[in-house]
Order: structure tokens, then sequence, then C-alpha cells
């Protein structure tokens, strides 16, 4: 991680932005024919303040990907369905099948970070929900999926300006909520909250991608899904026929 950033700092931001094209249509050619191969998945995690740019950086990162191997889960408040079942039941359901890249635009690690935050739910059941997520996520290792955990890093300067710009600006209306200014004022309890499962839940460790740019943060997470992907030496599938090959 350093070292994209130390690399962005060596650049201008013309460069990095064309550097990006190249790497995100390389994810899109990668992504198909993992698509294709039908062996690996990929799960991505986006975490973060409100207007920290998760659904910016979902429309940036996959600019070059095929839709038909494509996922996107945005997890908002449980429904009543959903608070009927344990806390992982809405998760494992979108979980990614093989050949897909799934995303979660906040995840299961919401289900520790509001409560513990609000108060709603007795801090015995939130302190078992670490464990239950760190097994969770060895499970879906366990089967072949790659995950990516994205904390999106962005000042409180460039939040609240985003904020206020969800107000004054007619194309951003429907982004409002009056409760993200209480989650506002609630920064840093959130933060703390926040350290805690940096710390308790790594059995995949969590990628800080700076977020007060758009053009830095796809950057970085650019590189860090196109070296995860070159990992899995894909090939495209041979020819299986009867007729005209094997």
């Amino acid at each position: 991680m350093k070292e994209l950033i130390s690399r962005i700092e060596d650049l201008e931001k013309g460069q990095v932005k064309k550097a990006s094209k190249k790497i995100l249509k390389e994810i899109g050619d990668l992504q198909y024919q993992m698509f294709a191969q039908k062996e690996h998945s990929v799960l991505i995690i986006l975490q973060g303040l409100d207007a920290s740019g998760k659904d910016g950086l979902v429309r940036d990162l996959l600019e070059y990907c095929n839709p038909v191997g494509l996922s996107v889960t945005s997890f908002k408040k449980p429904t009543a369905e959903e608070y009927a079942h344990d806390f992982l039941w809405r998760i494992h359901k979108h979980t990614p099948g093989k050949g897909m890249i799934q995303v979660f635009v906040r995840s299961h690690y919401e289900d520790i970070l509001v409560p513990s935050v609000e108060g709603y739910i007795p801090s015995d059941i939130i302190e078992k929900r670490y464990d239950l997520i760190n097994q969770f996520e060895k499970m879906i290792l366990h089967n072949g999926t790659r995950i990516l955990k994205f904390y999106m890093c962005v000042s409180q300067e460039k939040q609240e300006e985003r904020l206020r710009e969800r107000i004054t600006n007619p194309e951003k209306h429907w982004k409002h909520n009056d409760g993200d200014w209480d989650t506002l004022r609630k920064r840093e309890q959130y933060l703390t909250v926040y350290r805690q499962i940096f710390e308790r839940c790594n059995v995949v460790p969590w990628e800080f991608i700076p977020s007060d740019s758009n053009w830095q943060k796809t950057w970085v997470s650019a590189n860090i899904l196109l070296k995860t992907l070159h990992s899995m030496n894909l090939e495209w599938p041979e020819l299986v026929s009867e007729k005209y090959g094997k």
C-alpha cells in the first residue's frame, strides 16, 4: 500500500488517471476470463463512513467488467425478515459463486459497528459476532473465494463537504439522509469501533483506500484487485466437444 501511495505522489493527476484506465481495462479482461473458467471467485467488501465514496468506487473500479460476471449488493438496515434470522443469514446468500465478482457495499461489519455505537444490542452478543465473522470469512476462503476488504479513508473535512453537496446539488438530493449528519457527529465513536474491527477481524487483512480524491481511490484499489486476479493464474477453458475437440 505504501508503495502505491508513493507512486501516486511521484505522478501527476493526469498520469495516474491514464495509468488507471489501462489497469481497469486489464481487470475487465481478466474478470471475463475468470467468469469463463468458473474456478475462482472474488468478494470485495467496501466499508467506510457515510460519503466515503463506496458507490463511486463500484462504478469506477468495475467500469470495463462484463455485467454477466458481476453482482453488487448494498446492505441497508435489516428488514423484519432479516432480523428474524441470525445476522449472517442475509449476507451468506449473496456470497459469490464460481466465476463471479461480488461487491458488498457495507457488509456484516455493520452488525458490529452500528449496534456498538447506538447501543441497541447487548455487548455480549456483539462480542460473539467478532468470532462468528472470522469463522464466516474462513469458510468463504476455504470455498476458493478471494476476499478483498477495502476501508475507505475519508477526512472529516471531505466528508462534511460531500454531505453538504447532497443538500445543495439537485443531482445528489437522492443521496441525502438526515441520519447521516447524526452519524457525522458520532464520527469518533464509529472510528473507535472500526479500529477494534481492524484489529480483531483480520483473517483477511484490511486495505486502507485514500478516498478524499476519486482518482487516487481508483488507482490504489485497481492495483490491489489487478494483483489479486493475476495471482489466480487464470486461463481460458479448453474446447470441450465430441465433434471438434476434447
